[in-house]
């Protein structure tokens, strides 16, 4: 099927060719076989030929405003009184990037001259000023359009040959690159006859090659793939070479965060910042906030001479409903804009909507009692709070407990101001939860929330019935529970403390309470529990006081082994290191 579709494309080139051949007499036959048809260096496929072949010059525009030249790297370029060397094309997105740093200044461009340019054909010129620049310039197509093929390139090397006025082949000239098939055009008179050596192969903007086996087939090729890609040959170098398709698929895929809003250069972005345009399929959009208020309207786009256009219409709201032109799209933002000083930005939130359904999430948290596994605050673990435990209750109330102490406060869902769903937690007296939490993974047993910019981070482990279902569990707590045990090893990597650790009784009671003593005196107490956690499995949580000397035992150890004597745990520091933890009744 697909060589019968290739077939099929082939002859409809060969057609497309032939239509065009009825007129021309670069398609006929004057000599060379059928492999080495004559054209003359006049002759449309020959202009073509030069075209493909052309230097382009577009792809500095930001800095020549020209694509019929390029400047010769390297130069050097002051943009906004900050001077840059621009040894390489990946050097010229510094210069969009400072141009696009603030939307309201004024960018300026100075070149260090002299420089070297080099025109569609490959030649230079040297150019000792800003004003013999400007000229050069000028002299291009309105626009800075030029009048290359940029949507395909020859495949090297190609063997062209000369015939004389006898049509006999005269020469034999093998070109490597486009500076020497241009040059090979150039150099030629009207009249010269050439033929190309066939099948030559070409490369087309997407990657793909095709193979032409004659002039007709490499004519029709080159003509059909002037308009198939942007050329960006304008001078808007910051239009970032989008579609009206691709506006279009970006303003569906996800919701927008209304970022500034400037009306006849007032800025009323104060009013508008961080809510969410919705655009649907229907044409219809949604202006909304966190709260649920909303306002709603209509949209379209259009695509005109001076680019892609929005159509805007929002009910109640003069500052939207305009017709925007699209002057950037710049990673996860889209810039509009109008003359008289009208702006909007808008960013992409592809994180609204994530798949976590509020009436699940409610019932979850008050299935069961929840454990802090991690509570992370700006960066910095919170390991007090190691192995409390939460009780989210109906009404909003909330209970956070190690066991003796509780403390009290206010809970609910919904959305923060980011549209994230999320557990807002009040409690007065523990400032290190009382947060609002956006929910990031959400399981039967296991909730993680966490906010990436400012290094926040909790991860709760679901206790119901006091894990009595779980048989593991169950027996780790009744042998822990079952008399006083010792420290048998302590290593913190390769160090061995465990000598800091003699004479002292543990006795793991009810309630999760652990009480240490020497002697039978109490010198500690802390909180110890035993949880399956379902990404790591059983562990083992001890949390004794930041100012307790056993506070270095605060852990969520993992359980490596356990027998009625003998109670073997292990922890992965952040050094990457193992530490272990070793308990035998005495």
């Amino acid at each position: 099927m697909k060589k019968l579709i290739n077939n099929m494309l082939r002859a409809a080139l060969v057609v497309f060719a032939l239509s065009l051949s009825s007129c021309q007499e670069e398609y006929e036959e004057i000599g060379g076989g059928s492999e080495e048809q004559t054209i003359t260096a006049n002759s449309i496929t020959a202009v073509l030929i030069e075209k493909t072949s052309s230097h382009d010059g577009s792809y500095d525009n930001i800095v020549d405003g020209a694509s019929c030249f390029a400047v010769q790297f390297p130069y050097t370029v002051n943009v906004n009184g900050v001077e840059i060397n621009i040894d390489s094309e990946n050097d010229l997105e510094l210069i969009e990037e400072i141009f696009d740093e603030f939307d309201d200044d004024d960018d300026t461009l100075d070149i260090i001259f002299p420089i070297t340019i080099t025109l569609s054909d490959f030649n230079e010129i040297a150019i000792e000023n800003k004003d013999e620049l400007a000229v050069l310039a000028r002299e291009c197509l309105e626009g800075g359009d030029d009048d290359d093929i940029e949507c395909i390139d020859f495949v090297y090397p190609i063997t062209l040959f000369t015939f004389g006025v006898d049509n006999q082949q005269s020469g034999q000239v093998v070109v490597e690159n486009d500076q020497g098939m241009r040059r090979f055009f150039g150099e030629l008179e009207d009249n010269d006859l050439i033929s190309i050596q066939f099948p030559i192969s070409l490369k087309k903007f997407d990657g793909t090659q095709v193979t032409v086996q004659d002039n007709a087939e490499l004519a029709a090729t080159l003509e059909m793939a002037k308009n198939e890609c942007d050329e960006d040959d304008d001078n808007d170098y910051n239009d970032d070479d989008f579609t009206l398709e691709e506006l279009d698929d970006l303003l569906l895929e996800c919701p927008l965060e209304v970022r500034q809003v400037i009306r006849e250069e007032v800025d009323n972005t104060d009013q508008y910042f961080e809510q969410l345009m919705t655009f649907a399929e229907d044409g219809t959009v949604v202006v909304s906030n966190y709260s649920g208020a909303s306002m709603n309207g209509t949209w379209n786009t259009s695509m005109t001479d001076n680019g892609v256009l929005l159509s805007l219409n929002v009910e109640n709201s003069a500052d939207f409903s305009l017709d925007w032109y699209v002057y950037e799209l710049d990673d996860d933002l889209i810039k509009f804009y109008k003359d008289n000083g009208n702006k909007i930005i808008l960013k992409e939130r592809c994180d609204i909507g994530s798949g976590f359904d509020n009436d699940t999430f409610l019932s979850i948290l008050n299935e069961c009692e929840w454990v802090i596994k991690k509570v992370k605050n700006q960066g910095d673990e919170i390991d007090r709070l190691l192995g409390y435990k939460f009780q989210f209750a109906a009404g909003g109330t909330v209970t956070l407990s190690n066991g003796t102490n509780i403390m009290e406060g206010n809970w609910e869902t919904g959305l923060n101001s980011q549209y994230q769903l999320s557990l807002m937690i009040t409690i007065g007296n523990e400032p290190g939860v009382s947060f609002e939490w956006p929910i990031r993974e959400m399981l039967e047993t296991r909730l993680r929330f966490e906010i990436d910019e400012t290094d926040h981070e909790m991860i709760l482990l679901r206790v119901c019935d006091d894990s009595a279902g779980d048989g593991d569990v169950a027996e780790i707590r009744n042998i822990a529970m079952g008399g006083v045990w010792n420290v048998a090893l302590y290593k913190e990597g390769e160090t061995d403390l465990t000598t800091s650790y003699t004479g002292m009784n543990f006795d793991f009671g009810t309630m999760n309470q652990v009480e240490v003593s020497v002697n039978a005196d109490p010198i500690a107490n802390g909180l110890w529990r035993v949880l399956r956690d379902s990404e790591e499995g059983l562990k083992f949580y001890i949390n004794f006081d930041t100012d307790d000397d056993l506070a270095e035992l605060t852990e969520d150890w993992k359980v490596v082994s356990i027998t009625s004597t003998r109670i073997e745990l292990s922890n992965d520091s952040d050094d990457d290191s193992t530490n272990t933890l070793v308990f035998e009744k005495p």
